[in-house]
């Protein structure tokens, strides 16, 4: 069959991609009010960029023309940590999708302890496997919903104790989900590992030349 694109509503094109395009990793975000309250939403459009300087990049949309509490806080603090959950935290993350007012906390509701980060003034998932301390770095709209592609860069990261070794991180012990359509998630389940390719090392570009 065929579907041609300018046929779709914002909310049907979102439905068929996210079926498309999986499995996705989740963005656990965790943003700080103006006002000081905590907000906590995943987020499933989300990849890196760049690694020197460490960039991810985060698709947030807004609900009825308007920014997310996610991104309104970014806008405003300039800031926002990435924790990456795992399978026993299943639950929390879906449920922190559920919209609150921007004065209600989804950690404090989910009983979620947060710890403080060390570069930024956002905190971060105590008990997340994972966390990025990120810095917004750029903001770039795309399309017609007023949907923004937000770059951050990574100043520190936190991961779990035994989880990082030989500088890798040990990804079954990580145990992360992912999204795919609808409110639907995987795991990792099979890995399998094919014969390294050899890569020509990553390098700083000269920019004067």
């Amino acid at each position: 069959m065929q579907v041609l694109a300018e046929s779709l509503s914002p909310e049907a094109t979102y439905r068929l991609m996210s079926g498309i395009v999986v499995p996705r990793p989740i963005a656990w975000i965790t943003t700080l009010s103006p006002e000081g309250v905590i907000n906590l939403a995943p987020f499933s459009c989300f990849t890196f960029v760049s690694n020197k300087p460490p960039l991810l990049g985060i698709n947030i949309g807004r609900k009825a023309g308007v920014r997310k509490d996610t991104g309104a806080n970014i806008h405003a603090t300039k800031e926002f940590v990435v924790n990456i959950g795992d399978a026993t935290q299943l639950d929390a993350i879906h449920m922190s999708s559920v919209e609150h007012p921007p004065e209600v906390s989804e950690a404090d509701i989910l009983g979620l302890d947060t710890a403080p980060s060390v570069s930024i003034r956002t905190p971060r998932l105590a008990d997340a496997p994972v966390s990025m301390e990120c810095r917004l770095e750029r903001v770039i709209e795309f399309g017609e919903t007023g949907a923004e592609f937000i770059v951050g860069e990574v100043l520190a990261f936190h991961l779990r104790d035994g989880l990082y070794r030989d500088g890798k991180v040990e990804t079954r012990e990580l145990n992360p989900v992912c999204r795919i359509g609808g409110p639907n998630y995987a795991s990792l389940g099979e890995i399998v590992t094919l014969r390294a390719v050899a890569q020509t090392p990553k390098s700083v570009m000269n920019k004067d030349g």
